[in-house]
């Protein structure tokens, strides 16, 4: 009879054992699934959302695209715009005023400074 009492106590200690196992187990897959969705807000305000912003600021300049306004192309070429259609931008490069025809997303940015190449030459 001892032998049967210490048997039963061992078989249900081990089992309450398992049970606090399984809800240590269900709080640390609870603390894993909150530890993912930190990493993945993280990645977000400093990957995502800053690459966002960068795309939006450059189709608005793309959009903003006017006759006369001094751009720099994806190629390094600086140029002035001399017409604007849909999806093409038609620019005036150097001081012979050589026409390009150029893909709207060409262009890199808008030059605020003119250059010294694109002044009249002196005599």
């Amino acid at each position: 009879m001892d032998k049967l009492f210490t048997s039963l106590l061992l078989t249900t200690a081990a089992s309450g054992g398992q049970a606090d196992a399984a809800a240590g187990g269900g709080i640390s897959m609870l603390f894993s699934l909150g530890f993912m969705v930190i990493i993945f807000a993280v990645m977000y305000f400093l990957m995502i959302r800053p690459q966002k912003k960068k795309e939006k600021a450059v189709k608005a300049m793309l959009d903003a695209l006017k006759v006369g306004d001094r751009v720099l192309t994806i190629g390094g070429i600086y140029g002035t715009v001399t017409g604007v259609k849909d999806d093409q931008i038609i620019i005036a490069v150097g001081t012979q005023k050589t026409v390009m025809n150029m893909a709207r997303w060409a262009i890199k940015s808008v030059e605020d400074a003119p250059l010294e190449n694109d002044a009249s030459p002196e005599v």
